[in-house]
């Protein structure tokens, strides 16, 4: 009986890279490097901006999982969906708090390298899809 491999999809490494880049620096604030997502997530004064980063890694983490057991297609679509809505919620949350309005006036502006690999990371995962790889 052949054993069973591991089944590296490109949709499973879309999602690895927006996993990776919402624990990198994604916004540039005030002059620093910035904040990564687990920093936009704030428990005591919670609001849209809360909600986008807890779905972009929920979303995230959760396609990672489905993609690993193989639990099925539309799972991983509906996975996916939930991670780019956070992002959604997260950019129409900038203009809800004056501290992140800096950010989301210049949003491609203060973007840093996490920023783009979330982004990279939901293109590769939806392209994955489409292609069936």
């Amino acid at each position: 009986m052949a054993k069973k491999g591991f089944n590296l999809s490109v949709y499973l490494i879309g999602m690895a890279v927006t996993v990776i880049g919402f624990c990198l620096p994604m916004f540039k604030i005030f002059g620093s490097n910035g904040k990564n997502g687990f920093g936009f997530i704030n428990f005591n004064n919670s609001g849209f901006v809360t909600i986008g980063a807890l779905l972009i890694i929920i979303g995230a983490v959760a396609g990672l999982v489905v993609s690993l057991l193989g639990k099925g297609d539309q799972l991983e679509w509906i996975a996916l969906a939930v991670s780019v809505v956070g992002g959604i919620i997260l950019v129409i949350g900038f203009n809800d708090n004056g501290i992140y309005k800096a950010i989301g006036k210049a949003l491609v502006k203060n973007s840093t390298i996490g920023f783009w690999m979330v982004v990279a990371g939901w293109v590769v995962a939806a392209v994955g899809k489409v292609l069936k790889k």
